[in-house]
């Protein structure tokens, strides 16, 4: 455990207590605060709810698209616009079904209804391609940068880790669009022959966590295979070397490609971890609840050890990781700053949980 700064407080130095405010969802995958203190949360198998503060889960919300819940597909991640509270405009992205059973990421706005029973207008504003027939890699997160443009992480698919280097599809992307689902002119690609314009980065594996951190840039995280899941700041135009480089290799040990972990034009990453945690969820703590401490923190989920990730970062540099609630040992799928600046955190699991850590 990382040592708390000189001067913090004896309650500050107690670890938070977990609160969980509701149990019983399904695979839960993302979570978004809605003005009046009701919780807005996705459950893969294809369902959007309203929790109330009070724990008390609502009927699924009506007027959600068809979803391919299949592996690790389903009803992904969701987000409200910085606008929500006078235009109830959201964004979600989904496993989008195709033809002959391939399917691809996508990503869809919506106007959650004034009842907060159904979705109105929904409108898909971008679909990953190719579409491909695979149960895994989907990434999908979404980040809302201050001007209003959406950033989306799109998985490799598995089974096309080689497309990310290439930029004439979607596979291993940031991609970037406008609250229209257009390729902003100043995207990096827009104008080169032969690259989709929506790319921002790529080079990526299965991207699951994504946040605008304080200094304004997109911050990524992404499963490696066995070992090499990595921080990123997602850079217009950079190569982030998958499948080229990595830090792991094959499940089972065999190297990736030529088992090389850097190579000239190639991003390296902020940090990375070996053995892999399955990372998913991003948030950076800019409250002082907790104390002074944590305060600038970045807060990320481990699915395959079961631990909140408390990542103090400084210069630029990881110096210190903290696991919280690691005895409970459920996959932490998603972590979130509420607007109280309380942390909240969503258990991947059969019988899911909304967690919040009371300090």
């Amino acid at each position: 455990m990382a040592a708390l700064s000189a001067g913090a407080s004896s309650a500050q130095e107690l670890p938070p207590r977990p609160q969980t405010i509701v149990s019983g969802l399904e695979h839960p995958w993302a979570l978004a605060f809605l003005p009046d203190g009701r919780f807005l949360v996705t459950e893969r198998p294809g369902r959007l709810r309203v929790v109330g503060s009070d724990g008390r889960m609502a009927p699924p919300v009506e007027g959600l698209p068809p979803v391919a819940a299949e592996g690790q597909g389903g009803l992904l991640d969701v987000a409200l616009d910085a606008g929500f509270a006078a235009n109830r405009t959201l964004y979600f992205c989904f496993a989008e079904p195709g033809p002959g059973g391939t399917n691809s990421t996508a990503l869809a706005r919506a106007v959650l209804s004034a009842d907060a029973r159904r979705l109105e207008q929904v409108r898909v504003l971008f679909s990953q391609r190719p579409k491909v027939a695979s149960r895994a890699h989907f990434g999908c997160r979404i980040a809302q940068a201050p001007d209003g443009k959406l950033f989306l992480t799109m998985g490799d698919r598995f089974s096309r880790s080689a497309d990310a280097q290439r930029l004439d599809n979607h596979l291993g992307k940031v991609i970037r669009v406008d609250a229209e689902g257009r390729a902003p002119a100043d995207n990096p690609f827009v104008g080169r022959p032969g690259a989709l314009p929506e790319i921002w980065s790529y080079g990526h594996r299965n991207m699951q966590g994504a946040t605008i951190g304080p200094d304004g840039r997109l911050w990524t995280h992404e499963h490696g295979a066995q070992g090499g899941d990595e921080i990123n700041i997602a850079q217009p135009g950079r190569n982030y070397g998958w499948p080229v480089i990595t830090h792991g290799v094959n499940y089972g040990g065999a190297p990736i490609g030529e088992g090389i972990k850097a190579k000239e034009g190639m991003e390296q990453p902020l940090h990375q971890w070996t053995p892999s945690i399955a990372p998913s969820g991003m948030a950076f703590l800019t409250s002082d609840r907790y104390g002074p401490a944590w305060k600038g923190s970045l807060l990320v989920g481990s699915l395959k050890f079961g631990y909140l990730d408390r990542i103090d970062i400084r210069d630029g540099k990881v110096v210190g990781e903290q696991k919280l609630l690691a005895s409970a040992r459920e996959r932490i799928r998603d972590v979130r700053q509420g607007p109280d600046g309380l942390i909240y955190v969503l258990t991947d699991e059969d019988d899911g949980k909304l967690i919040r850590l009371q300090p």
